[in-house]
């Protein structure tokens, strides 16, 4: 972990918005339009997908995607001008929000403004002709950081987009980027803003094996924490899906979530999400609104930022194309909204930041159980992901306690509490003695 990253991004919320998509207009001015009624959802960090212009070559779908970029240092010109996004850093931080912005050091467009000035800074393949590494991305060619002087461009673009007011940077694939070339950057940024937040798109464990076995370098999430703030739980999600399609237990799923808190430096901070961009949307993996609710709220429960995919607050179900026109269905579900406002409240109580966390042993198979401690208190999450009925042991002493979410008093007698279909989040007061 880089070893001055704020643990108390914990407690904070991302918000990621796919500009093109986010309203009919597809513009910087279409977010500011619904600036306030992010605000009002409680996030913490707004983090704009690509906002540079995209290639015409190759291009995926009719309008391109994001993730193909034409020139590091201009804006694509769909979304607006320089002075729109300008307006949208004002806005967001006049709401007391923080904007991130997507960056794409891995790969230009094979029509990029970089490959015309400096073609020697490019990945050639055994013909001397320009390529990828890795095959199902045509529509991009990979640089190639063994030039120091594209390591010094780089740090300047990253520089150049911080002196505008950018907050922190989403870094893609950085794990196929040297982490010391991050190093770098992260030490001359902090000039500019030294609370510039640093986030990376790692990658799972088996694409990692993968390059790795064909001589490409992909560096681990061990190695990534040496220079960013956040990582993907993408070492994580593989078994999350695995357990969606039966092909492990609950129980050997949480126990590679139980395996971060000593496989990582004490002050890791991974980005939680049960969607996001690349993935399909949670209100597709579940169709039962109850399980929705409870994988959602057991991922706002765990150690880490949270991740909302813009969308994901009125459930959508449809994961928007990176390609092509595909706008978010806002009216598809306006009272979940609450839900995760609610939940974002919860998160922002600074034992999420600082306290001990503990995936513990559920007294009952397919139920979720942990809890934070921290300066006298304690807070605990109980998810039904499974649907089980009938008492629940818990070691708490009797009483009634409030659940943070749904409101309502839930009863300890005899060491016992019926279970609820919904997820319960409880906090009272707490004593090593007890």
């Amino acid at each position: 972990m880089a070893r001055n990253t704020d643990i108390s991004l914990r407690s904070e919320v991302i918000y990621s918005i796919y500009v093109r998509n986010h309203s009919e207009e597809g513009t910087f001015k279409g977010v500011i339009k619904d600036l306030n009624r992010i605000e009002d959802l409680g996030v913490d960090i707004i983090w704009l997908m690509p906002i540079h212009p995209i290639g015409k070559i190759n291009r995926k779908g009719k309008l391109g995607c994001p993730y193909a970029i034409e020139d590091y240092k201009e804006i694509n010109p769909e979304y607006g001008s320089l002075e729109d996004f300008k307006l949208l850093i004002e806005e967001t931080h006049r709401r007391k929000m923080k904007i991130i912005i997507d960056v794409v050091y891995n790969h230009t467009s094979p029509d990029s403004k970089l490959l015309n000035d400096h073609p020697e800074w490019f990945f050639r393949k055994k013909d001397g002709t320009t390529g990828n590494k890795v095959g199902e991305w045509t529509d991009i060619i990979d640089l190639d950081y063994s030039n120091k002087e594209l390591w010094d461009y780089q740090v300047e673009t990253l520089k150049y987009w911080s002196n505008l007011g950018v907050d922190g940077f989403r870094c893609d694939v950085a794990s196929l980027i040297p982490i010391d070339f991050w190093k770098k950057a992260r030490e001359e940024v902090k000039i500019i803003n030294e609370d510039t937040i640093w986030l990376s798109e790692s990658v799972d464990q088996d694409f990692l094996l993968y390059l790795r076995s064909e001589g490409v370098l992909c560096h681990s999430d061990s190695e990534i924490f040496e220079a960013f703030d956040i990582s993907y739980d993408y070492d994580t999600y593989r078994f999350f899906t695995e357990y969606l399609n039966g092909y492990i237990t609950l129980e050997e799923y949480l126990e590679k979530k139980k395996a971060q808190e000593y496989i990582y430096p004490n002050n890791y901070v991974k980005l939680r999400f049960v969607e996001n961009h690349d993935n399909p949307r949670a209100a597709f993996l579940f169709e039962e609104e109850v399980d929705l609710k409870n994988w959602t709220a057991f991922s706002f429960f765990e150690k880490g930022t949270q991740l909302i995919y813009a969308g994901q607050e009125v459930r959508d179900n449809n994961c928007p194309s990176l390609f092509d026109k595909d706008l978010v269905n806002w009216n598809r579900d306006k009272e979940y909204f609450n839900y995760i406002k609610k939940l974002i409240t919860i998160k922002g109580k600074e034992i999420f930041s600082y306290g001990d966390y503990k995936i513990l042993k559920s007294s009952k198979i397919g139920v979720v159980e942990a809890e934070y401690t921290y300066k006298g208190k304690k807070i605990i999450g109980i998810f039904n992901v499974e649907g089980k009925i009938g008492d629940y042991s818990i070691s708490l002493n009797d009483g009634v306690y409030k659940d943070l979410i749904g409101d309502v008093d839930i009863e300890i007698i005899n060491g016992e509490m019926k279970l609820r279909r919904l997820p319960i989040i409880f906090e009272m007061a707490y004593s090593i003695f007890e």
